[in-house]
């Protein structure tokens, strides 16, 4: 099946740190998870993935997402098969996740800045190095040279 994604939007949003600035916390671990709360029949060919999407950071701190996903249903069988097992079929299970993840993730790392929490992702490490000027390898390394 190639259902699309068609919309993807957060409804509200609740962040909150515990531990005060300043107070070191060691070994925080950072905890992602998407949830499928709930799958609607918006048109026959289209179904609504209400969605959750949390960031736990254990005993500091938390950022919680909901919102929907708007999803093409071209077999017409999604909300079908939500009603029948409580469960996306893992192709298009794997499709509203990465969505989720994918338009969440940015929003949490703009709030972890101004809730000073870590990223909810690593992030890349930069390092710089001084400047060599090429070295060119011995003469007699290059090879045999001909006029």
């Amino acid at each position: 099946m190639a259902n699309q994604i068609q919309r993807v939007e957060i409804s509200a949003i609740e962040a909150k740190r515990f531990a005060k600035r300043g107070e070191t916390v060691t070994n925080v671990r950072i905890d992602h998870n998407s949830t499928v709360t709930q799958v609607s029949k918006v048109s026959p060919n289209k179904v609504n993935v209400d969605f959750r999407f949390a960031v736990n950071y254990s005993g500091i701190g938390f950022i919680v997402m909901e919102g929907s996903v708007l999803l093409e249903d071209e077999e017409n069988i999604l909300g079908d098969k939500w009603i029948a097992n409580g469960a996306l079929p893992k192709e298009e299970a794997a499709t509203v996740h990465n969505s989720v993840v994918s338009y969440c993730v940015p929003i949490a790392m703009f709030l972890t800045r101004d809730l000073h929490l870590p990223s909810p992702v690593p992030l890349p490490h930069i390092n710089v190095q001084e400047n060599k000027p090429p070295q060119m390898p011995p003469r007699s390394s290059i090879g045999p040279e001909f006029a």
